[in-house]
């Protein structure tokens, strides 16, 4: 199970206000900042996302990789995909692949795919067996 990610960001302001559009259909609302002065030395400073009193998803200003990582987000419905996905293009996401059943997968496996701002690949997924 992943408790927690880090994703470095080009320009800060501007990754908070599209992740903060296109993680709200999934119900990922919560935002806290932490000042990295208060952890270990060297620790950044850090953007957190997160629900259910769950901080899990974080951005730190740095170099970007796009091939870096590769990030999938829960959506408890095809409904919420398609929104999830709506709002990233809506919040200038490029399409990286349309909301549908990737059969490939399982043909109950329904997701869409998006690059954020960075390039970062994001997925929107819809599993009803995990549900």
């Amino acid at each position: 199970m992943l408790d927690h990610v880090f994703i470095s960001v080009s320009e800060l302001d501007r990754s908070i206000a599209f992740y903060t559009r296109v993680l709200a259909p999934l119900g990922i609302t919560t935002r806290v900042d932490y000042d990295g002065a208060d952890g270990p030395p060297g620790h950044p400073d850090l953007k957190g996302f997160g629900a259910d009193g769950r901080i899990f998803f974080w951005l730190r200003s740095g170099d970007v990789d796009s091939r870096a990582a590769h990030v999938g987000f829960v959506a408890n419905s095809e409904a919420e995909v398609d929104a999830a996905y709506a709002a990233a293009i809506e919040a200038g996401a490029t399409d990286n692949g349309v909301p549908a059943a990737r059969v490939y997968y399982d043909p109950r496996y329904y997701a869409a795919n998006v690059l954020d701002p960075d390039g970062y690949s994001l997925e929107f997924v819809y599993k009803s067996w995990q549900h």
